[in-house]
């Protein structure tokens, strides 16, 4: 359901038109970052407008529908999703048609105890397949219009000082609460409680929960970190000012998961090599693949990271993981009745009692969300794009030759190992998210065609 006063619909539905000045006034990578992760920064949460046959156009898809506008009709560029041949126009094929599936297989009604749960129509086969269109189209807005180092150079630069900016309101709610969105949009998009930690409060400000923020502070921090260490400047700052300045942030933002992250890719970007940094992404995308397969076959340490997070993380975050298991597995088997396709959307996926038909799950993880909603065919499709573009990379950078190039791809890279595992605790990825994924597919493109290109030509 919609909620939000006047500001927040006007904001919503000025964001197309802002959007449009910028593809007019700014270059298209310019206007794109500003457009996608400025609308994830301010957007209000939960309000949406909901027009005929499409999903509601709310604060991740707005900004991606805005984008579309800005490209075809300003810059008069079209979105290529099927250019080329290959595993990525599979993924992308399974995607669409899987969707379609999906809910031609799920016409059936679905009865448990007292509730009764809709079969699945043509209208919302057609309003998935748009959905899974708004999802995916920043992952080739970035293949497609971010590809030189320049453009990559841009974007991590942009990410730096959009976290500067947004560190003000952090800082703000950390001290005084999250109530920023209470006070511009007139509601308060989650559960407060939830955001109280350690005597104190994790900041929301417009991103809808205290760990959405830490994971965007997480991937400034790595940003900051990888811009330090190849020498660029941020505005009139000190780079190692910076990042120490992030890390410091994300401290104070109080997720331990996301602190983790931070630190692991703080001090692999800082002091290890950039083959490392590569391999560690590699190693995060596999775990991040295998999971589903893993904790079918039982095989994955789920009571040995309990107990390591008791011993080392307090007990509180321990009971914390170990119900997110626990509702893994009791989602994983309802999954397992429809595994290659899943059960679709209206709550189908989700786990009921037997007598009244309550829900009896809570679904944190994005994995466990697709594999349900979508199947096997659905988590393929969408992990293997994240994936592909880490494997990519690891072989753009064997041919790299400059090393300011090699800092940044490998960040890059291990930025989006670190997406991709947060999707087994979480469900985090949203359209800026994508955006930076496609755009390391990009590069890593453009490194391997240019290769390409000098080895012919030196034939030749």
């Amino acid at each position: 359901m919609s909620r939000g006063n006047v500001l927040a619909y006007l904001v919503l539905l000025g964001w197309p038109l802002f959007s449009i000045w910028l593809y007019r006034k700014k270059s298209l990578q310019l206007a794109t970052l500003i457009t996608i992760i400025g609308g994830f920064m301010v957007l209000a949460v939960k309000t949406s407008v909901d027009f005929p046959l499409i999903p509601p156009l709310g604060k991740h898809s707005m900004p991606v529908l805005s984008a579309v506008l800005g490209c075809w009709l300003i810059k008069k560029q079209k979105i290529k999703y099927f250019s080329n041949k290959g595993l990525i126009q599979v993924l992308v094929i399974m995607l669409f048609i899987g969707t379609f599936i999906t809910a031609v297989l799920n016409s059936d009604q679905v009865i448990v105890g007292a509730k009764v749960l809709p079969g699945l129509t043509l209208h919302d086969a057609i309003s998935s397949v748009i959905g899974v269109f708004l999802q995916i189209t920043p992952f080739f807005i970035g293949r497609q219009f971010f590809r030189t180092h320049q453009d990559q150079l841009m974007m991590f630069r942009f990410i730096v000082g959009a976290g500067l900016i947004y560190s003000i309101p952090i800082l703000y709610e950390i001290r005084m609460s999250p109530q920023l969105h209470t006070l511009f949009y007139g509601y308060f998009p989650h559960s407060f409680a939830q955001q109280a930690r350690g005597g104190g409060f994790r900041a929301v400000v417009f991103m809808g929960h205290g760990l959405a923020v830490s994971f965007f502070v997480a991937c400034v921090l790595l940003a900051a970190t990888a811009l330090e260490k190849s020498a660029e400047k941020i505005r009139n700052f000190s780079p190692q000012m910076v990042s120490y300045y992030f890390l410091i942030v994300l401290v104070l933002c109080k997720s331990k998961g996301a602190l983790l992250y931070g630190i692991f890719g703080f001090l692999l970007i800082k002091k290890m090599p950039y083959k490392m940094q590569l391999r560690a992404a590699i190693i995060l995308a596999l775990i991040t693949l295998l999971y589903p397969s893993m904790s079918i076959m039982k095989i994955f340490p789920h009571q040995a990271i309990v107990q390591t997070a008791a011993d080392y993380l307090g007990a509180d975050r321990a009971g914390s993981l170990e119900f997110r298991f626990d509702n893994e597995h009791i989602l994983l088997e309802q999954a397992k009745k429809r595994f290659l396709f899943g059960w679709g959307g209206w709550g189908r996926n989700r786990a009921r009692d037997e007598e009244s038909g309550e829900d009896i799950s809570v679904t944190d993880g994005y994995w466990i969300i697709i594999m349900g909603t979508s199947g096997l065919v659905g988590f393929i499709a969408t992990f293997g794009l994240l994936a592909i573009s880490i494997f990519r990379a690891k072989k753009a950078a064997e041919l790299i030759k400059d090393k300011q190039q090699h800092i940044l791809v490998a960040a890059h890279a291990l930025i989006v190992g670190l997406i991709m595992i947060e999707q087994i605790p979480n469900a985090s990825l949203t359209p800026w998210l994508w955006l930076v994924v496609g755009a390391l597919l990009g590069r890593a493109e453009n490194i391997i065609g240019e290769n390409k290109v000098k080895r012919v030509l030196g034939k030749a």
